[in-house]
């Protein structure tokens, strides 16, 4: 069966995130797959990249190197047990999915956090190793995302401009660049503003999607998609 990693961002299991993450956690199971969510707020997960993510002693004492630092402590299996963890949980995983509200215009800082922490040189890429040859180049990428603003609001010509323009960063800089194949974004908007029937159709979407969730092809990961 195939696995998936959901790294849920949202301090409210009632939400609409809630909601989605447990739809996704639902549907993917009754098909046979092995889900685990890493529930970041549940966690405590610590966003912050400090020395305390090295165990023992430092490459460089002198002066610290974050990228350096954990670059070699992953190396030598030095790296602190949290991330040692949720590295393992990507490492099995076939289809990683990011659930999150979207907090101005980028993910929360808790999640932002954990892409820091995590995806560290050695283990999601190694220069020249990264984009089309990323390390984590066999694995599948979702962002499942809530917005304050409207559709419209997210549209090429409107206010807050093309919602891809947002997900650049976070689905090239990031995943695509650790290699992952990038499914298209599932997004929800505004859902605070629409009503309850709204509310509830967004759900229904999300779950039907999940039904042939493997069938689909992974975008075109190029600056096309993004700024065409």
């Amino acid at each position: 069966g195939r696995k998936v990693l959901i790294v849920y961002a949202h301090q409210e299991p009632k939400s609409l995130n809630g909601s989605l993450m447990s739809i996704a956690v639902e549907e993917l199971s009754k098909q046979g797959c092995s889900v685990t969510v890493s529930d970041l707020y549940a966690m405590h997960f610590e966003p912050r990249a400090t020395r305390n993510d090295i165990v023992g002693c430092l490459h460089n004492s002198e002066e610290f190197n974050y990228g350096v630092e954990t670059w070699e402590a992953y190396k030598r299996g030095g790296l602190s047990s949290d991330l040692i963890e949720e590295q393992r949980k990507v490492q099995e995983a076939d289809l990683l999915i990011f659930q999150f509200p979207l907090y101005w215009f980028s993910m929360p800082a808790i999640m932002k956090g954990w892409m820091d922490r995590v995806l560290v040189q050695g283990f999601a890429h190694e220069f020249p190793n990264c984009y089309d040859s990323g390390l984590l180049k066999s694995k599948l990428a979702l962002f499942s995302f809530t917005t304050g603003g409207s559709r419209e609001m997210y549209a090429k010509g409107g206010i807050s401009g093309d919602i891809r323009y947002l997900l650049w960063p976070m689905q090239h800089g990031i995943m695509h660049f650790c290699g992952v194949k990038v499914l298209a974004p599932h997004i929800c908007f505004a859902p605070e503003y629409v009503s309850e029937e709204e509310r509830k159709e967004m759900l229904i979407a999300w779950a039907q999607r999940l039904k042939t969730l493997w069938k689909e092809e992974p975008i075109n990961c190029s600056p096309e998609w993004y700024f065409k």
